[in-house]
């Protein structure tokens, strides 16, 4: 379907004064590349120098310093193109965007402006509603400017060129999104599709990933409105209030008969507000024309062929073939690509299992003890291997599952061999029948006045459960302790 002619979703619409509102949201992703040096110099880009150690003479812009381009950036920006399904350029031109701010040594911005080097492509995008198509505008490669810090000196600015150079993929999307839930589910996706590809490591805090977000409102089925771009969001919660907030701002100043003008925002989360920066510029302010110091890049489809043929499995194909080979559900697989680290944990202990037993007690009890902590899967104080034995003993009737929940805590926190914690804490789950019958027929024994009442009404049977399992010490088989209740009570 062509998002641009997308029906209006009714559950997507903004409420005002005047009827429905639809708002419309393009994203410019700016990614850090994972490179060891910057795009046109050899310098470090490692994240936290002491300011300006990071600096060569042509990231300071000295006179008469040539920029050279790094290999491994346009490698890293074709794999990216290729995760995206994107077309990549065979010739590609970079450009000088001319503008002046003190952290911009230069003067210009070296970027790509016509001829980028990747051009369309498509993200799919699973969202509570269901899965859109989000189409890529293009995707180019760009020199970061440097900081400005100006909150350490009363009366000046300090400017720490480190990032000066560093290389950014810019990556455009079209104004397919209709929903800051929406923006949220693509910012999340486009990140974990970079990080499975290893071409940026998506960490917003250090600024490896940053967003500027467009936004417009409509009325459903107008033409698109006049657009603003918040600035530099730096987290995927912000990105979500940046356009709640800018979409309510627009709807207001519309209803009350103004006009929106075309300029550059900011968001402040600690306000809840978006504040005016500048004018919008279009392109013509930039001045762009070709970079003279550099030649068009240029590379054969043996280039592409060798590159994509060492891709890794992206998240998309990852989720189909756990949903193929594990028979697991949609959500599940979802769950589980969505760090690669994570989908390689589950896979080793799903090998030779259930891999739905494993899956299930991967998301519900790991994700979840994680989540409290805090913490995620790379540290993770239980080996794969360790919830491996966990599922085995519960498959072969060891333990059962609240048993498992129980050993599984003791692992988290103290560590262990679940087996050898099995045997010496005495958590075996009692399968004899016998001892199991000798507890039943007590309860039943000491609550004839429950009996008739479960005999009239037999979903009170779990209170015979419960009470079972508390004189067991929930070593019970659950599945022998309901069976012979059913026949002893004759439900």
């Amino acid at each position: 379907m062509n998002m641009h002619s997308r029906p209006a979703d009714p559950k997507k619409l903004i409420k005002g004064a005047t009827g429905d509102w639809e708002v419309v949201i393009g994203m410019e992703i700016h990614a850090q590349v994972t490179s060891n040096s910057k795009l046109f110099s050899g310098s470090s880009t490692e994240f936290g120098g002491e300011p300006n150690s990071h600096v060569s003479l042509v990231d300071a812009a000295m006179p008469g310093m040539l920029p050279v381009i790094n290999a491994e950036c346009v490698k890293q920006a074709v794999r990216t193109g290729l995760g995206l399904k994107a077309q990549i350029n065979n010739r590609s031109v970079f450009d000088r965007k001319n503008y002046f701010y003190p952290d911009l040594p230069q003067g210009y911005q070296i970027s790509q402006y016509k001829s980028p080097i990747v051009g369309e492509g498509v993200v799919l995008v699973d969202t509570a509603d269901g899965q859109i198509e989000v189409g890529i505008e293009r995707l180019h490669l760009e020199q970061d400017a440097g900081k400005s810090i100006h909150d350490q000196h009363p009366t000046l600015s300090l400017v720490d060129l480190n990032r000066s150079g560093v290389a950014l993929m810019e990556i455009v999307s079209k104004p397919d999104l209709r929903s800051s839930e929406e923006a949220k589910a693509y910012v999340t996706k486009l990140r974990t599709i970079l990080r499975y590809l290893g071409t940026c490591d998506g960490d917003m805090e250090k600024g490896s990933l940053r967003a500027d977000v467009n936004v417009s409102v409509r009325k459903p089925g107008d033409d698109f409105g006049t657009r603003c771009e918040i600035k530099n969001v730096n987290s995927i919660r912000f990105i979500g209030q940046a356009i709640e907030t800018e979409a309510r701002r627009q709807i207001g100043i519309l209803e009350d008969g103004g006009r929106i003008d075309q300029e550059t925002r900011l968001f402040d989360p600690n306000r809840g507000e978006t504040r005016s920066m500048r004018s919008k510029e279009e392109a013509h302010d930039y001045r762009y024309f070709p970079d003279p110091d550099l030649l068009p890049l240029e590379f054969d489809d043996a280039f592409v062929a060798e590159l994509k043929a060492h891709l890794p499995e992206l998240p998309d194909e990852k989720k189909a073939r756990f949903v193929a080979d594990y028979g697991l559900s949609a959500y599940d697989a979802d769950v589980l690509v969505a760090e690669k680290e994570t989908a390689a944990y589950y896979e080793e202990v799903a090998k030779g299992r259930d891999a739905k037993a494993a899956a299930n007690f991967v998301i519900n009890e790991l994700f979840g003890r994680l989540n409290k902590e805090g913490k995620d899967i790379g540290s993770s104080p239980v080996s794969a291997a360790q919830i491996g034995a966990i599922v085995d003993l519960i498959a072969d009737g060891t333990i059962s599952g609240k048993i498992a929940k129980d050993l599984f805590e003791i692992v988290f926190t103290e560590g262990g061999d679940p087996r050898v914690l099995v045997e010496e804490r005495g958590m075996r789950q009692v399968t004899d029948t016998g001892a199991i019958e000798a507890a039943v027929d007590a309860i039943i024994a000491a609550n004839p006045d429950k009996v008739a009442q479960v005999q009239a009404k037999p979903t009170m049977l779990g209170w015979f459960v419960g009470q079972v399992m508390k004189q067991t010490g929930g070593k019970a088989n659950p599945q022998a302790v309901n069976d012979l209740l059913k026949g002893k009570l004759g439900i």
